[in-house]
C-alpha cells in the first residue's frame, strides 16, 4: 500500500506542478497506510536438507550455497569467481542492496562440489575465448577502464548462462549468468516434492540461514553483518522466529 500512496502522491505533485503549473503548498492531514508487518517464512533444518537432497546437481550446488551463505538470489546469480576465496574460506557480495559490498562465510561443505563446478565453467569459458567470445559484462564503466577485463578468468560469473546471448545494450555477445527463473522453478518443485506446504522462495533459505545462526547461539551484530542488513533492528526480525515456541515460554500444559 506505501508504495501505491507514493505513486499516488508523486502523480499529484506532477499534475499540479507541471500541468496545472500550480503550488501543491503543504499536505496537512495527510494519513499513510502503516505497513503491515510479516514474519518470514523458515524452514527447519530437516526441511532444508530434505528439499536440497531432492534437487539435480547443478540447483543443488546454487541453493545450498542460498543457504550455506545467506546470499540474496541475485547476489548469487552475479557472484564473480575472484570474489570466491577457497583459501580463506570467504565470498565477497558486491554491490548488494543498498550498493553495499559484504563478506561471509564460504561453507567447507559445499566447496568440493563449488571447485568441480568451476573446472567445468573454467573449461566452458576457454572454448568461448578459443571461438572468439569469452567476455562478460562489467559494470560502471569498468570495461572502458580495465579493457582486458571482460575476458580474464576472474571476472567470469560462477553461474554462467548455456547459452551465448546479444546484450541490447551494447550489441556484444556474451555469456551471461543464468537466469533467476531456473533455480526458482527447482526450488518451488523441490518444496512440493518434500511435502512442505509452508509458503517457501528460494529467499526463503536466507530467512533459515540467519534463524539457524541465532538457533546455534551466534550473536545478532555477526548475523546483521554477514546478511548486510543496515540496522540491527532488520535483523531483530528473526528472533520472533525462533523455533522455541511462544516466545520461548513453556505452557502450562507441558508441565502437567
Amino acid at each position: 500500500m506505501r508504495s501505491s500512496e507514493t505513486y499516488a502522491v508523486v502523480a499529484l505533485l506532477f499534475l499540479y506542478r507541471t500541468v496545472l503549473e500550480r503550488e501543491v503548498g503543504e499536505l496537512e492531514g495527510l494519513v499513510r497506510a502503516r505497513r503491515r508487518r510479516k514474519l518470514p517464512v523458515v524452514l527447519t533444518r530437516e526441511e532444508v536438507r530434505v528439499v536440497l537432497a531432492g534437487l539435480e546437481e547443478l540447483d543443488r550446488l546454487f541453493l545450498t550455497l542460498l543457504y550455506g551463505t545467506g546470499m540474496r538470489l541475485m547476489e548469487a546469480l552475479r557472484l564473480r569467481v575472484k570474489d570466491v576465496d577457497f583459501s580463506t574460506n570467504q565470498i565477497t557480495v558486491r554491490d548488494g542492496k543498498g550498493a553495499k559490498d559484504r563478506t561471509t562465510m564460504l561453507p567447507a561443505a559445499v566447496k568440493p562440489a563449488l571447485q568441480e563446478h568451476l573446472k567445468e565453467v573454467k573449461r566452458l569459458h576457454e572454448q568461448d575465448l578459443r571461438e572468439g567470445y569469452g567476455e562478460v559484462y562489467l559494470p560502471y564503466a569498468l570495461a572502458r577502464k580495465y579493457p582486458r577485463a571482460p575476458r580474464e578468468w576472474g571476472w567470469q560469473y560462477v553461474f554462467p548462462a548455456t547459452a551465448l546471448s546479444v546484450d541490447p545494450r551494447s550489441g556484444a555477445r556474451r555469456r551471461h549468468h543464468l537466469d533467476e527463473r531456473v533455480f526458482q522453478r527447482a526450488f518451488r518443485e523441490a518444496v512440493k516434492k518434500a511435502g512442505i506446504v509452508k509458503p517457501a522462495t528460494c529467499h526463503t533459505l536466507r530467512h533459515s540461514f540467519a534463524t539457524h545462526l541465532l538457533q546455534g547461539g551466534y550473536d545478532i551484530r555477526t548475523v546483521q553483518e554477514l546478511l548486510g542488513h543496515r540496522s540491527v533492528k532488520t535483523t531483530m526480525i528473526y528472533t520472533h522466529v525462533l523455533n522455541r515456541g511462544g516466545h520461548g515460554v513453556l505452557s502450562p500444559l507441558d508441565s502437567l
